[in-house]
């Protein structure tokens, strides 16, 4: 399977030593600067993670927009979105608008979001289960809301003192191809098959909310095997995309073993932990001389079985490190698979 090669920002800036990304300003301006030295050197997507109270990157789409503006051919996305914070029309006209921009070229991740620094954020921005409603049925009927608006659903009925009629309104504007482009985060190998039976794109990243014992790239695999499974027996009329998240860092030079050398054997097996209330386990890194990693990615099975693998990155380092990294990837390593 030909795979897309794409790059995960956290989005990290904090005034320490060290950090490149020292304020807020600096990681959007940087953002958008290594997207577009990624699209320089063949990586194939540029994607940004969404936190809230935190000193990470938060609302996605004025980045998103940005980076459509100085790019070509780059997908542009989000992993992910936390639906618990959104308002679905809102959101479905920026999504829209950003698409539009970038030439539908948005690849938007969205979820109920994970363990966060604000305790019940969401209820802050104004959204608040009903009774017998959990926070996660909550972010599920914002995305189907959020999905039947970027469909062209009619959602508000029009004034007749206005257009003559009260036929339903459709959210404006519309990109006619996002509805394909929308990817649930899922950390269960049971959220993978409601995710299949949604019709939406299955993200999975570096770890899984739950564990049997065998390792991750092998859970992960059975994960993407139940999704497509489940999309074949849902009888949608498009064909799924899947991607895993790895983090890759190829030695290079000496600034990256000086950073990263040290950690290549500590990193280099998975670990499992509680998380959320149970346990969880989470992927290995791949540090080591690009061979290396190319031989051992080769025998992932998850990332064998995906068509896209989003490389987390270090912002903090700054957008040079991380375009010589990227640049290594797209030669040395992204051959091994395929």
């Amino acid at each position: 399977m030909v795979k897309r090669i794409g790059f995960l920002s956290f989005g990290h800036y904090q005034a320490v030593p060290g950090s490149l990304t020292r304020t807020a300003a600096d990681v959007l301006q940087q953002s958008i600067d290594l997207a577009v030295a990624a699209e320089e050197v063949g990586v194939d997507g540029a994607y940004f993670r969404v936190h809230h109270f935190a000193r990470q990157l938060a609302s996605p789409f004025p980045l998103l927009a940005a980076v459509g503006a100085r790019t070509k051919t780059i997908e542009i996305g989000t992993g992910v979105i936390d639906m618990r914070y959104e308002n679905p029309l809102y959101m479905a006209e920026s999504a829209a608008a950003a698409d539009l921009i970038a030439g539908e070229r948005l690849q938007l991740g969205i979820s109920r979001g994970s363990p966060e620094t604000a305790l019940a954020g969401y209820e802050s921005f104004g959204y608040v289960p009903s009774d017998g409603q959990t926070d996660a049925d909550m972010a599920r009927a914002h995305t189907e809301l959020f999905r039947a608006a970027i469909a062209g659903a009619g959602l508000a009925h029009a004034n007749p003192q206005m257009t003559g009629s009260t036929h339903p309104l459709a959210i404006e504007p519309l990109s006619p191809t996002l509805p394909q482009r929308i990817w649930w985060g899922a950390g269960t190998r049971k959220t993978a098959v409601w995710t299949a039976e949604q019709g939406m794109n299955l993200m999975s990243s570096t770890l899984l909310t739950e564990d049997t014992g065998v390792p991750f790239d092998q859970l992960q695999a059975e994960q993407i095997a139940m999704f497509r499974a489940a999309w074949a027996e849902a009888g949608h009329d498009f064909e799924p995309r899947v991607s895993v998240s790895r983090s890759i860092l190829p030695l290079i030079d000496d600034e990256s073993r000086r950073y990263f050398g040290l950690r290549a054997q500590a990193d280099a097996k998975d670990q499992v932990g509680h998380l959320d209330g149970g346990l969880a386990r989470f992927g290995r890194s791949y540090i080591g001389e690009p061979d290396v990693i190319a031989a051992e990615l080769a025998q992932d099975a998850a990332v064998q079985a995906a068509d896209t693998v989003l490389v987390t990155v270090p912002n903090q380092l700054g957008v040079d490190f991380n375009a010589r990294i990227l640049e290594s990837i797209v030669r040395d390593i992204s051959p091994a698979l395929g």
